[in-house]
């Protein structure tokens, strides 16, 4: 101990349960009764737990919102591709759409002919030339 300032120089090392050592000098561990000082090792061992829990969920997240937006990457392509085949698919539909128009009307000026051709009304076809008839209003 120095005589001039009543401090010892002398200093005590306290290993944690996980190893970590907490350096006290003899001075302080003197006033100190038993149950203080192992609450304080308990605090800062309770602290560093916590600071470890701490890191160890912000690495979960930090994994987690990696994980999150490589999925909403992939949500988002499979959007942008079905987008595309429904555009696909729905001017294939205007298309057929149309067709079937077309030959609606068609069959309905056949059914239109051969109703004429049926009743006998035949004002309209010479009786040499039916197939020349049908030929023009088939190809309109």
């Amino acid at each position: 101990m120095d005589s001039a300032s009543g401090i010892s120089s002398n200093s005590s090392d306290w290993c944690t349960s996980d190893g970590v050592r907490i350096s006290v000098s003899e001075e302080n561990l003197q006033p100190m009764d038993h149950k203080k000082r192992k609450r304080m090792i308990s605090n800062r061992e309770s602290a560093r737990r916590s600071r470890l829990r701490k890191q160890n969920h912000v690495n979960s997240l930090i994994t987690l919102s990696a994980q999150l937006m490589e999925d909403k990457s992939q949500i988002l392509t499979g959007l942008h591709m079905t987008t595309q085949l429904s555009q696909s698919v729905e001017a294939e539909n205007a298309i057929l759409k149309a067709q079937a128009a077309e030959l609606s009307q068609r069959l309905r000026s056949l059914h239109e002919i051969a109703g004429f051709m049926s009743s006998g009304v035949r004002g309209f076809i010479s009786v040499e030339q039916p197939a020349c008839y049908m030929q023009n209003r088939l190809g309109s």
